[in-house]
């Protein structure tokens, strides 16, 4: 099989949690009387490490409100009503397959740790990732270094691994590392933004990832 190693961004890819981390974000901006900004320009940023995602959001706040919002935002995450967002259809089965079929699978994520752990945790799949690297771990997307520590905790080379994900972000990721990678039209980001980063494929839904790699 041409590719050894499976990396899979967590939300919007395997994970359907855009409601859930949108809403957190409105909550905690009316909590801190921040001006409001829409579902559309939270769903842009969500990928990114959280404190990047807040500076994009409110430019021209204080590193104090920052770091509130980052509290408030945690805090009503964490704290949601509905604890796990659903996996997306496909999920379990395809993850399953492939660690049958001998690949490597990692996670790299915008998430914290703490929010990772929770969510391995609240779906039960953590036995089946060999590596796993955070936002709270080294550097967010869109730079390679989550997708560079994972290749050389499982030692596989650029060529043998596929990046999988639902964000620009995500994709420009694999591309600065020299990863190969793969879209998923049914996350945070269109088809057209996705395809602007050159991915092997755009998939539409999880199953079609294991039928294209079985080809």
């Amino acid at each position: 099989m041409r590719f050894k190693l499976l990396v899979f961004d967590w939300d919007g890819t395997l994970v359907d949690s855009q409601a859930r981390i949108v809403g957190s974000f409105h909550n905690a901006i009316a909590d801190l009387a921040l001006p409001k900004r829409s579902s559309a320009q939270i769903t842009h940023v969500i990928g990114l490490s959280l404190e990047i995602a807040i500076a994009t959001l409110f430019p021209e706040a204080s590193p104090q409100q920052h770091s509130l919002l980052g509290q408030a935002y945690r805090h009503n995450f964490f704290n949601a009503p509905a604890k796990a967002s659903p996996l997306f259809p496909g999920v379990v089965d395809g993850l399953h397959a492939f660690q049958k079929a001998g690949y490597d699978l990692a996670v790299a994520t915008g998430k914290s740790r703490q929010g990772l752990y929770q969510a391995l945790a609240e779906t039960e799949l953590k036995k089946l990732f060999h590596s796993t690297r955070t936002a709270d771990d080294t550097c967010s997307k869109p730079n390679p270094q989550m997708l560079h520590e994972i290749m050389d905790e499982l030692v596989v080379s650029p060529n043998e691994t596929l990046m999988i994900g639902d964000t620009d972000y995500d994709l420009q990721m694999a591309q600065n590392a020299s990863v190969a990678s793969v879209a998923v039209t049914y996350g945070m980001h269109d088809k057209t933004r996705l395809l602007a980063c050159k991915p092997l494929i755009c998939i539409d839904s999880f199953s079609e990832l294991q039928t294209w790699l079985s080809q």
